[in-house]
């Protein structure tokens, strides 16, 4: 279990992790993991950071901590609020090297982004660009398309007979594959799994860009979490085994956890007030 992990340092450690969908915290405070979340912030991201920060209030008043700030949206927050920010890459490789140091490869799944990152020598990274197709997004989109939530349209997925072709570039262009189907009287469970298969292919082939995909994969963000379909379709097509087919307890939290782990090893230190000053002061400031 996480929470019975001992990490290598007693000072505590706050890292936050912004992303385009979500707020994701963690504390670990005398080598432990005293807290942890994943929240949506429903593009109210300051207030969000904010409430989270103010519910772990017992935990931090009166410490001195190590900060550290990471995510898409977590840039912005950092900069305005000049706290300290590593990037969303680093962050996972601390986690990376913090529990499992002979990972060959990281798929991340956000709400907006996917990447694909590579260990071994020199670490490569590919990230999708401005466009959410292959991500939670797009599996919310395809949910919705087929009037289930994600949660149905997973369990769904578990009892298919079939794949179906479909784009995943663009939501777009997925559902002009997707409504035929549905009108001539595709399962619902195929056509789930189909839309899975479609996000599996286009991460093989929109970000691995040729680069084989072998040896010891981790999964992380909150699709890859929560989807029990997308890790069967991901485990079934790059035809990795039970050993090399990684799916962690703190996928929801991995950069998060990063950040923390890197916080440790930084000089800079906060308090809880100063953080709350620093926090308030700029989400005043968004609302002029």
């Amino acid at each position: 279990m996480l929470s019975d992990f001992q990490f290598d340092f007693k000072e505590p450690t706050l890292g936050i992790d912004v992303g385009s969908t979500t707020i994701k915290v963690v504390l670990i405070k005398n080598g432990k993991l005293v807290f942890s979340c994943y929240e949506r912030h429903r593009s109210e991201v300051r207030k969000k950071t904010i409430e989270l920060i103010s519910g772990i209030k017992s935990l931090l008043d009166g410490e001195i901590f190590h900060l550290m700030i990471s995510g898409s949206s977590g840039l912005g927050i950092a900069n305005d609020a000049r706290l300290p920010f590593i990037q969303e890459v680093f962050a996972t490789g601390e986690t990376v090297k913090c529990f499992m140091p002979d990972t060959d490869i990281v798929i991340e799944l956000g709400g907006e982004d996917a990447k694909v990152i590579f260990y071994g020598g020199v670490t490569d990274e590919r990230m999708n660009g401005t466009c959410a197709g292959g991500t939670g997004a797009f599996i919310d989109q395809m949910a919705a398309l087929l009037d289930v939530d994600v949660d149905t349209m997973d369990s769904l997925s578990l009892n298919h007979t079939r794949i179906y072709p479909i784009a995943s570039r663009c939501g777009v262009f997925a559902k002009t594959d997707i409504q035929p189907l549905i009108n001539q009287g595709a399962q619902k469970e195929d056509v789930a799994a189909s839309v899975y298969q479609a996000v599996v292919n286009q991460t093989i082939a929109g970000l691995a860009q040729g680069y084989e995909i072998t040896g010891k994969v981790m999964f992380l963000g909150g699709p890859l979490y929560y989807c029990k379909g997308l890790r069967e379709r991901f485990t079934e097509t790059l035809n990795l085994s039970d050993e090399n087919a990684i799916f962690p307890e703190y996928g929801l939290i991995s950069v998060a956890l990063g950040s923390a782990i890197y916080s440790a090893h930084q000089t800079s230190t906060i308090t809880y007030e100063k953080l709350m000053e620093k926090l308030t002061r700029i989400s005043d400031l968004n609302k002029k």
